[in-house]
């Protein structure tokens, strides 16, 4: 499988491709068979994880997450002056940093490009180029957070039968992706960056809140009551900008059939589960298989895999972290 052109693939919105078993190789197959009428409902209930919360990985992302956030806030406060500004553009120690996304919104918008724009976007795209994935989305995002915090509470709802989930089709977040570059370009203003959640509670964190909150409040409960994580899943392109980039990276979360039990713990907690398809049983293209760059890289489906089967991987170093 082409990583690069099925990552493109399945951050426009399309389905995973899925194997024929001719295009198998024989040591996947062969797995496979010897699963076969072995991987009992009882034995997958007595492997699976009940419980995922506060994982290593989960440990790790929030509070990196927390602390990003947080130089900002106290750089500002206390006038310290090592990081300035905010997510969408800021400083650091002397060193432009601009949201990728945003610096896009701004030239499309002006039809001018800043040279600090440029060593902006030049320095945050080798960034997540190295990382990877929709790294950004789940590591830095302070909206994030405040939706998977909000997401806890829908799938409560939802397993006390109180609300239903209503999924989208996936494509809209990249028509919606050319809506926002459109309209920027026509109206010269920065459409996206005015509703954008990820901006609007960097600023409030930073300088105090205002009544664009009243928006991400109105969001958070749309994702509380109607679809889960919607903002994320179907609209924020900010997603879109960073996977495309990240299929080059050499950070990725591999996939090992032979040790897989097939229980579906890692896709119920993975935000974007499509890039999981492979963990069905018969779906992967081999017997190890590196997830595509639309994952989001929050490392909970490393966490809650019972066999291990799901792991972070250097690539080219040939070992897991």
């Amino acid at each position: 499988m082409n990583y690069i052109k099925e990552s493109l693939s399945q951050v426009l919105g399309n389905d995973p491709t899925r194997p024929s078993k001719d295009e198998q190789p024989e040591a996947l197959k062969r797995i496979y068979e010897r699963k076969r009428n072995k991987l009992k409902k009882a034995d997958l209930e007595a492997i699976a994880h009940h419980s995922h919360f506060m994982g290593k990985w989960m440990k790790r992302r929030w509070i990196t997450l927390i602390l990003v956030n947080l130089l900002f806030v106290i750089s500002y406060h206390f006038d310290v002056q090592l990081v300035e500004g905010a997510l969408t553009a800021s400083r650091v120690i002397g060193f432009h940093f601009a949201d990728l996304n945003s610096a896009l919104q701004v030239m499309l918008a002006f039809k001018h490009v800043v040279l600090n724009l440029v060593i902006g976007t030049a320095t945050v795209f080798v960034l997540w180029l190295l990382l990877g994935g929709r790294t950004f989305c789940s590591w830095v995002c302070p909206y994030h957070l405040l939706s998977e915090w909000a997401e806890y509470l829908h799938l409560w709802l939802a397993k006390k039968k109180i609300i239903k989930n209503h999924v989208f089709h996936r494509k809209t977040r990249a028509v919606l992706y050319v809506v926002f570059a459109l309209l920027a370009l026509l109206t010269g203003y920065t459409v996206f960056e005015t509703i954008s959640p990820t901006g609007i509670v960097s600023r409030a964190l930073i300088y105090g809140p205002g009544v664009a909150l009243v928006w991400v409040g109105f969001l958070l409960l749309f994702e509380v009551f109607v679809s889960r994580r919607a903002w994320c899943r179907y609209v924020c392109p900010i997603g879109i900008t960073y996977a495309a980039i990240g299929t080059l990276s050499p950070v990725r979360v591999e996939y090992n059939a032979e040790t897989c039990h097939h229980e579906g713990d890692c896709r119920k907690v993975c935000l974007v589960p499509h890039v999981l398809d492979m963990t069905i049983r018969g779906r992967a293209h081999d017997v190890t298989q590196e997830i595509t760059a639309d994952c989001t890289r929050c490392g909970m489906c490393v966490d809650i895999c019972p066999t291990n089967s799901l792991n972070f991987k250097v690539k080219g170093l040939d070992r897991l972290l």
